[in-house]
């Protein structure tokens, strides 16, 4: 290659974001807050819920954006774009519901969405990331128990540990605070491998994750 780095490089995110880092302060001048990670940006403030305006400040700033990106030959995905409006469960009723363009389309605000590969949900509850995360871990314990007589205890808990654990350890800083409820939907997956590594049948699973460490 005579320009630039192979896709997949370690040094390709590094480089993006030096030749993007002026997004940021062209953000900040529209009085909001941008977060950049690889080729992902957010754009996000606070208002108070009757204050519609807010949607034509991030308008008029995607708009800075995507002519930016164009004088240095990028692109703004627009239909890939997404809408969210965070608030307490009470205030949900006053929340915006019309859409908010982003360039020449019009994104409709949803429910959740995925960042960094955490759901966050409008009520900021975490709900929707724990039944990710449990369909998902639940979904790599019947796989591992396909497989669970065929390998010795060792390698079972490594594929414990590699496709179901490191599902509920991830960024599982967001979760402080939330109801028992989830920490309760986390645990049942905790005890499940429990029992299939001890192939126990019995409800009471406290010895058995002690065991386990």
């Amino acid at each position: 290659m005579k320009y630039g780095v192979p896709q997949g490089s370690v040094l390709g995110p590094i480089m993006f974001l030096l030749y993007t880092a002026d997004l940021l302060q062209l953000v900040r001048g529209h009085h909001l807050r941008p977060h950049a990670y690889a080729d992902d940006l957010q754009i996000y403030s606070e208002c108070r819920p009757a204050d519609v305006c807010l949607q034509d400040s991030m308008s008029a700033c995607v708009d800075d954006v995507a002519c930016w990106m164009a004088a240095n030959r990028l692109q703004l995905n627009d239909a890939k774009s997404e809408v969210l409006w965070c608030s307490s469960t009470r205030r949900q009723h006053q929340i915006p519901r019309r859409a908010v363009r982003i360039g020449n389309t019009a994104v409709q605000p949803v429910s959740a969405v995925r960042h960094l590969g955490i759901m966050l949900d409008a009520e900021v509850t975490m709900s929707k990331h724990v039944s990710a995360v449990v369909k998902a871990s639940f979904a790599a314990l019947r796989r591992i128990r396909s497989v669970r007589r065929s390998v010795p205890r060792r390698a079972l808990l490594t594929l414990i540990q590699a496709l179901m654990v490191s599902k509920i350890d991830y960024c599982n800083s967001v979760l402080a605070g939330v109801s028992d409820t989830l920490l309760r939907r986390l645990q049942s997956v905790l005890n499940a491998a429990a029992r299939l590594v001890f192939s126990a049948r019995s409800e009471h699973t406290t010895s058995l994750l002690r065991e386990l460490h």
